[in-house]
């Protein structure tokens, strides 16, 4: 029987323009790209299978960000024989159907597969995000292995929060193929012959302290072999008394640090730490925070993030198909909070 692969090389939910289109995120972007090239490299992967939410916007794409996606969409297409791309559901303009997308420009390179219909070949399903009644076809597919980027309840979107029942697709209809292997939810997690493969690696502070993402690797015929990317961003939340213990393992250059003030101290002796060892580290963020936002410290309130970013940091986290988080933010962005 014909094979779609020899070994596929396999990730997911990159989100590029993450972060209101920073540039720190969009160099992991690249960083993660060359790293999960060299390792489908090492294993002679010839394939690559993307499963879906390239980009984080539905409605508009930066400059910088579609010049930096651009990039590394060549870089895939030029490093594999075939790249098989799914569109997700931050892809899609529409909530409801697949018929625009923003990474349409990708389907002019010469080696790219776009995966934004079903798409069933050679015992292997590739499916983008579903809309309407298309689980009903989904549920009777009956192949070796099956891809997706599918929003299955009981499942968790992170470490903390589990997806409910909303009705339509399930588990129990995917359990025809041997394995079926999903984006869409972060977390790596697995479950019968479901896997989600967990995206490339953490985006904020509901991945603390999860560090299994990277890239999953398949082999025809074996088991999937899944790699974490150890240079990824890291999200940490620690005591104060355990920095001052325990800061070299604590803290690196990838760090996003919260540091919970269990030590009453002044508002100079905190500062004083948190520039220190930010320095020391180079670390990308050390918030101190006081344990009771409304317990108080010698010298003044201690405040090392704006209004601004709490509120766009919380709008970025929001994943729903109901609400529109493009929307808000634009909303609370237009608000003069001067």
């Amino acid at each position: 029987m014909a094979q779609l692969f020899k070994t596929a090389a396999c990730f997911t939910d990159i989100h590029y323009g993450l972060k209101q289109n920073s540039r720190l995120h969009l160099e992991d972007c690249r960083r993660y790209v060359d790293w999960f090239i060299a390792e489908a490299k090492a294993r002679n992967a010839e394939t690559c299978i993307f499963l879906g939410d390239w980009n984080h916007h539905r409605a508009s794409i930066s400059v910088a960000t579609m010049n930096a996606s651009i990039v590394d969409l060549k870089k895939l297409n030029d490093a594999f024989e075939k790249v098989y791309f799914i569109t997700g559901n931050h892809d899609l303009y529409y909530k409801d159907k697949r018929d625009m997308n923003s990474i349409e420009y990708a389907r002019d390179l010469p080696n790219f597969v776009m995966c934004d219909d079903f798409l069933v070949q050679d015992d292997v399903a590739i499916i983008p995000w579903l809309v309407g009644d298309d689980y009903k076809t989904v549920s009777k597919m009956q192949v070796k292995y099956m891809f997706g980027h599918f929003e299955l309840p009981y499942f968790k979107m992170n470490a903390m929060v589990e997806m409910p029942d909303h009705g339509g697709i399930n588990d129990k209809m995917l359990s025809g193929p041997e394995y079926v292997f999903s984006g869409h939810f972060h977390k790596r997690q697995y479950k019968n012959n479901i896997h989600y493969i967990g995206n490339a690696f953490p985006h904020n502070y509901a991945d603390v302290r999860d560090d299994e993402r990277g890239a999953m690797f398949l082999t025809w015929g074996e088991e999937p072999q899944y790699v974490n990317w150890e240079m990824c961003p890291k999200y940490r939340v620690f005591t104060l008394k355990e920095l001052l213990d325990d800061h070299q393992n604590l803290l690196d250059e990838y760090t996003y640090a919260r540091v919970k003030l269990d030590i009453s101290i002044s508002y100079e002796e905190a500062n004083f730490i948190r520039e220190k060892f930010a320095e020391q580290y180079n670390v990308r963020e050390l918030q101190l925070i006081p344990v009771k936002e409304e317990e108080e410290f010698e010298g003044g309130e201690i405040q090392f993030e704006s209004v601004n970013q709490i509120v766009l940091a919380q709008l970025d986290t929001i994943e729903s198909n109901t609400i529109n988080k493009d929307m808000l933010v634009e909303i609370y962005n237009s608000i003069d909070t001067e």
